[in-house]
């Protein structure tokens, strides 16, 4: 019985994403709260604890959720690196990941991270409600949570949707 009530649940699941409730166009419940408190280790330096009050400066930030079991990850890390070299900031977030692959991925792929933070148990990524990897988030230089993207952050998505954003509130931060 339990068997039968899953896969109804499956199907009917499958069924609405066919007909384009896609669950990664929802917004999250999280735009124009705050980024929720928390405490990682630094992915690159174990021991070294990040919170919240270590992201939030009074300028905006881009916090990129990834993995290196993440084929989209791959696909948009390139773009990420271009957002780094022109001053965006960027601050990923390892998520559910081994840290030595992460570390050796970041090294032949290249660095696109002001702060890279190591969520291997997912903590951080259930608070945020990440579908998973990659995700995006807009976080003002208050910490509120501005502007949320599942899926991978490509040349489209920033010209139409982001850097409107990225451009308003770095112009508020000054």
């Amino acid at each position: 019985m339990l068997f039968l009530a899953l896969a109804a649940a499956l199907f009917w699941q499958l069924m609405r994403n066919a007909e384009g409730d896609d669950p990664t166009t929802l917004e999250s419940a999280l735009i124009g709260k705050p980024l929720p408190e928390f405490r990682l280790e630094a992915l690159n330096t174990p021991g070294q604890t990040l919170d919240r009050r270590t992201l939030i400066d009074g300028k905006p930030l881009l916090l990129n959720v990834w993995a290196t079991w993440c084929p989209t990850c791959r696909a948009e890390h390139q773009f990420l690196n271009g957002l780094a070299q022109q001053g965006v900031r960027v601050v990923g977030m390892n998520y559910k990941d081994d840290r030595q692959k992460a570390m050796s991925w970041l090294q032949r792929l290249g660095n696109p991270y002001r702060l890279s933070l190591y969520d291997g148990n997912g903590m951080l990524g259930l608070d945020l409600g990440v579908y998973g990897a990659p995700e995006t988030f807009l976080i003002d230089g208050q910490g509120i949570i501005r502007w949320r993207h599942a899926g991978d952050l490509n040349e489209r998505v920033w010209r139409e949707e982001l850097q409107p954003l990225w451009d308003q509130y770095n112009r508020r931060a000054g």
